[in-house]
């Protein structure tokens, strides 16, 4: 019952991320070049990014709250809902020039992203823990399909919105609406029964407290466990990493004259990100988290040094971008699986809601400062600044697997005395 229920919330999930990733990809090729066109400079283009990524930190907290009390279904179909709204609000404020009603639009959108990563914490909750980081694998996986199809879309969003009369950087949100729709009907029709409900997760009665004391309890339970604690710092650290460089390689790539290859080469980013997913789970059920994370910060420090190093040449921006994405793979699918299975089963809705909260909210604080640091100190500075923090991810998951070798290796040294 149990095996055949999971196969189900797999396939739905996997229906589910398709749109939704795809409405995602879209719009992360265009947000910077619009918001750089509304508001004149590269400067505060990252604000759009920055804007869409802390929209999706604010809906972590609540949309962990509603699934706590009511299930995954119902949380995760009004949080595509109320993507589908803010992609329209974005296609108003961006046709008529209003900043403030786009930066309001993408706010709402970043609701859809919550939902998405979601869906990876949803794959874990009836999964056997040996398998764990296999079925949140599989989750991210099949975003690939939506991830890659989101860009190559943007073209033809473009052209539908000039033959609508509109602007064709709003295009892709007519589209984004559409597929955000798309993903939140699915949930509503077929995530039956519920899997969190099944696994014992939900508590009717449980308290409406505030996020904010929320946050401060989930952190308690995050610190307790040294798994966890590395397992949120992964997360957060890539997600940082991997956001700042992304945010601001279309604006780079336009500022070498080579704009048009740009959303081609974030298609190559988020192949990474998606593509290699089934492999990184096995790997990740196989060598270990905590080793997992240290094979994630070499590969997602080689991508931002590749990216440094590319300057002129227009193919090595594809190989750093697609290391940076698949870094960023390996680091979320070991980041999630330390998280998840560090914490009492009571606590861990709301820590992931509350580690998904941390990790955008260093998304959008990356994403908005990308634009400063490229403007005034260069790209290269950006990427440098994503190395260190790779390098920083390894050396701490170094010490961590060396603090839980070291009681092994006193037991068996007293052991053989």
């Amino acid at each position: 019952m149990t095996a055949d229920l999971q196969r189900r919330t797999l396939a739905t999930l996997r229906l589910a991320a398709v749109p939704g990733q795809a409405a995602i990809a879209g719009s992360v090729a265009v947000v910077t070049l619009l918001m750089g066109e509304l508001l004149g400079s590269d400067r505060w283009a990252g604000l759009g990014g920055a804007s869409f990524t802390l929209g999706s930190a604010l809906a972590a907290v609540p949309l962990a709250a509603v699934m706590r009390r009511r299930g995954r279904r119902p949380g995760l179909t009004v949080a595509m809902a109320i993507a589908a709204g803010g992609a329209l609000v974005v296609l108003v404020g961006g046709q008529l020039g209003v900043v403030p009603l786009v930066v309001a639009g993408l706010l709402l959108f970043g609701a859809g992203q919550t939902a998405n990563l979601q869906g990876r914490y949803v794959a874990a909750d009836l999964a056997e823990p040996a398998r764990r980081a296999a079925a949140i694998a599989a989750i991210v996986w099949v975003s690939t399909l939506g991830a890659v199809l989101g860009p190559v879309l943007v073209p033809l969003a473009k052209r539908l919105a000039e033959a609508l009369g509109l602007e064709p950087l709003v295009g892709p949100y007519l589209f984004g609406a559409a597929l955000f729709a798309l993903g939140a009907l699915v949930y509503a029709v077929r995530l039956r029964p519920d899997p969190l409900v099944v696994a014992g997760g939900i508590d009717p009665h449980a308290p409406r407290i505030r996020p904010v004391h929320q946050l401060r309890t989930s952190w308690g339970v995050i610190r307790a466990s040294s798994g966890a604690l590395l397992g949120l710092t992964t997360m957060v650290g890539s997600q940082a990493a991997m956001v700042a460089v992304m945010t601001m390689t279309p604006a780079h790539m336009k500022d070498h004259g080579q704009a048009d290859l740009s959303a081609l080469v974030i298609s190559v980013h988020i192949l990474g990100m998606f593509g290699f997913a089934p492999l990184i789970g096995r790997l990740v059920d196989g060598v270990g988290a905590v080793r997992a994370v240290q094979y994630g910060a070499v590969v997602l420090g080689s991508g931002t040094v590749a990216a440094v190093v590319a300057g002129y040449v227009p193919w090595l921006m594809f190989v750093g971008l697609f290391l940076l994405g698949l870094g960023w793979s390996i680091g979320l699918i070991a980041g999630t699986t330390l998280l998840t299975g560090s914490v009492p089963d009571e606590s861990r809705v709301e820590v992931q809601g509350a580690g998904d909260l941390m990790m955008s909210s260093a998304g959008a604080v990356a994403a908005f400062s990308s634009g400063f640091v490229k403007a005034s100190l260069g790209f290269h500075l950006l990427a440098d600044a994503a190395t260190a923090i790779a390098a920083g991810l390894l050396v701490y998951a170094w010490v961590v697997s060396a603090r839980r070798r070291a009681p092994v290796a006193s037991a068996a040294s007293s052991t053989a005395r």
